[in-house]
């Protein structure tokens, strides 16, 4: 188990994310693990961003598995499960279920940008769920903002300490290459090479705002400690540029010398630990129409214990009698490959027709149930109106399957035909209005809703049933059956609760 690393990328749009995935993957050769399967030429440039939408926009908007080899210098070969996310703030829900499938991350920052409000709340999320980062940033070979100045903002918004492990030697001002700390040596890009400029203090007379330069980069900070940072505590930091493939070699190495392997889980029973014997796993991501040719459906599970086998058989928490998994799937992106076997800390993706969900524990014994997925309260609602209203049942499927994805929430209002989506931004809507055309081919609009937020309810029959005697106007259920208050504003959720204590209102829902 110990040569698997599970880790996604993260980062705000534009930050070189994208260019970083293709790059760690071209770094290892682009290895299906199932087949061995070494792509050749462009095909090697694997495009994470596979959705219509997200080439056309530039940026990623639904979370993509990519698994690869790579033998490392002592010899030793290691599993890479790489996760790409969204970059997209829109998208902190679908990057928070991917961080519950992770070990580690790696957060990329814009060197000319440093830290942004969409960066902020994904270092929240990361935080969220305990997950050690390695911050990579990105472009240094740009002219951009002086390097202390990026280390404080990273500092500040993940509340840890900072331990740069390379140094932009000059960055600000006149780029003098990258100072590798370990080894006291500077190399700079070259093109897609590397020139090595030598020992520091082999090399000629360095500018005094150089010597400065180094001299705090060497002193001036803490030395890294893997247990502080595998706890959360501390991020290393390295620097480079990802277009010109520099720094990313050392960015592998990192995450295959620091980085925790499969860690345990939690369930309602207490943690499962990787080398439990029994197969267990949990799906934190469903995705419809990967294949536009086949209408697929596929479950993406986290395998956290035992030795999966294709063909055995395992039932899942929200059926409750045993599934045969016959044709379980690697990916890298778009294509995939049969899995004969897997360990734990791999992401297999299981083909299935509805059976299921995000949120599902799949297991042998039926007796472990993972926790710690859950759906937040949309910041946006509005009403879905069908340009063909024959076309209605088509629209209810692909709500049905959007939702299940987490691109939508769905609401069904106890009054009123039209039914009312909910999102936690702007970006959103237009991936859902992309979508419908694209894969289900339904027209449709949205139109204002007089709601602003959601809240799950929960409490006995009697208190529901009471509730909903005055304020049906305000009620729906939601996919899954379970009641929602649609509040027209914050206000009006608070003065709900204090009307009703005997009801709970929540601002989330374990899947």
């Amino acid at each position: 188990m110990s040569n698997r690393r599970t880790f996604a990328i993260i980062s705000h749009p534009d930050a070189g994310k994208t260019t970083l995935t293709e790059k760690l993957l071209l770094q290892g050769g682009a290895i299906h693990l199932a087949g061995q399967v070494k792509a050749r030429g462009a095909a090697r440039r694997a495009r994470s961003d596979w959705m219509k939408i997200e080439q056309q926009r530039g940026i990623s908007v639904t979370s993509s598995v990519m698994t690869f080899e790579k033998a490392m210098d002592n010899g030793e070969t290691i599993t890479f499960n790489l996760l790409d996310t969204p970059g997209h703030e829109d998208f902190s829900e679908d990057t928070y279920r991917t961080l519950t499938a992770v070990d580690s991350a790696i957060m990329v920052i814009d060197a000319a940008k440093g830290i942004e409000p969409q960066t902020r709340k994904l270092f929240e999320v990361c935080r969220m769920r305990s997950v050690p980062i390695i911050t990579f940033v990105n472009k240094v070979d740009r002219e951009g903002r002086p390097v202390f100045e990026t280390l404080d903002e990273v500092a500040d918004a993940l509340a840890l300490d900072v331990v740069p492990m390379s140094w932009p030697v000059g960055m600000g001002g006149q780029f003098q290459g990258v100072l590798d700390l370990a080894t006291n040596t500077i190399s700079r890009p070259e093109g897609d090479s590397r020139e090595f400029l030598g020992k520091v203090e082999e090399a000629p007379a360095l500018p005094d705002d150089i010597a400065e330069e180094i001299e705090l980069a060497q002193a001036g900070y803490p030395e890294f400690d893997i247990e502080a940072y595998r706890h959360g505590d501390l991020t290393p930091v390295y620097f480079g540029s990802a277009l010109k493939n520099f720094g990313v070699a050392e960015l592998i190495d990192a995450i295959a010398k620091f980085a925790p392997p499969p860690r345990p889980q939690p369930s309602e029973a207490g943690t499962i630990e990787p080398d439990n014997k029994e197969v267990t796993g949990f799906i934190f991501k469903v995705q419809a129409n990967m294949d536009p040719m086949h209408r697929d459906r596929i479950a993406f599970m986290r395998l956290v214990s035992g030795t999966f086998k294709r063909g055995m058989k395992l039932t899942p928490s929200g059926l409750g009698k045993p599934i045969a998994v016959h044709s379980p799937i690697l990916f890298f992106a778009q294509d995939r490959e049969i899995a004969d076997s897997a360990e734990p800390g791999d992401i297999i993706g299981i083909p299935n027709h509805g059976t299921l969900r995000v949120g599902d524990t799949l297991s042998e014994a039926n007796k472990v149930r993972f926790t710690g997925l859950p759906n937040f309260a949309p910041e946006i609602l509005r009403r879905v109106a069908l340009k063909d209203p024959t076309k209605t049942k088509q629209l209810r499927k692909a709500l049905d399957d959007l939702s299940e994805e987490g691109v939508i929430q769905v609401f069904y209002p106890e009054i009123g035909a039209q039914w009312i989506v909910g999102v936690v931004g702007q970006l959103q809507l237009e991936v859902l209005i992309s979508r419908l055309e694209a894969e289900y081919k339904v027209e449709a609009m949205l139109e204002p809703a007089p709601f602003d937020t959601a809240r799950w309810l929960k409490g006995s029959d009697t208190a529901l049933k009471g509730f909903a005697d005055f304020n049906k106007s305000n009620l729906a259920k939601d996919r899954d059956g379970d009641p929602v208050f649609l509040a027209r504003s914050a206000w009006d959720v608070n003065y709900q609760q204090e009307r009703n204590p005997e009801l709970t209102f929540s601002a989330t829902k374990e899947r």
